[in-house]
């Protein structure tokens, strides 16, 4: 199975950068994120043997109850690796103190602790919180793209939960993943 922790904007912070990006597409040829894929991604768990599901659940729950909601907005934005070679185009998280900034870090480092007692493998590097936009065929200068995110400031909303979600390859629109939310995680004791 192909997995990843989340945090998953509600829909009212969704639809509002759905609406500033919208008469912006056009401009640019990238391969743009659906609205309804858009998330922060926690932990990839790119290989997971379906027995150990029940565990990871397990594991992840408790993890999320350590931790507290937090006000958060997504805002400004950046391009990996760069802007003048970018392969992604993303929009950041802002959070509304250090406080919130401190619980998004330690929830990220929960969920691949989460995983990785439960022998799952976590992929990817160091934790930069964002939200992928778009992705570059090639890499390409998007200076421009980032100065206009950077201009972005969505609603704040509480961030009080974390999803665990199936990433099916090739199921989606025009061959792209198809994302099933296995399960939510309420943050703090419920």
């Amino acid at each position: 199975m192909r997995l990843f922790v989340a945090l998953i904007p509600p829909e009212e912070a969704v639809e509002d950068l759905d609406a500033f990006l919208d008469v912006r597409r056009a401009a640019a040829p990238f391969r743009w994120v659906q609205r309804d894929q858009l998330h922060l991604t926690l932990a990839f768990l790119a290989d997971v043997e379906p027995w150990r599901l029940d565990d990871l659940l397990e594991r992840l729950a408790r993890a999320a109850a350590r931790r507290t909601p937090f006000e958060a907005a997504i805002a400004g934005g950046g391009a990996f690796p760069n802007a003048g070679r970018a392969k992604v185009i993303w929009a950041g998280l802002s959070t509304a103190s250090e406080d919130g900034a401190t619980e998004l870090g330690r929830l990220a480092t929960g969920a691949r602790a989460a995983a990785a007692r439960s022998g799952i493998e976590v992929d990817g590097g160091r934790f930069r919180p964002h939200v992928t936009l778009a992705r570059l065929g090639v890499p390409g200068e998007v200076s421009n793209w980032v100065r206009l995110l950077d201009a972005y400031r969505g609603p704040t909303w509480t961030a009080s939960q974390i999803s665990l979600v199936a990433s099916h390859l090739g199921e989606g629109t025009r061959g792209r993943p198809r994302y099933e939310v296995l399960a939510e995680l309420p943050l703090g004791k419920a």
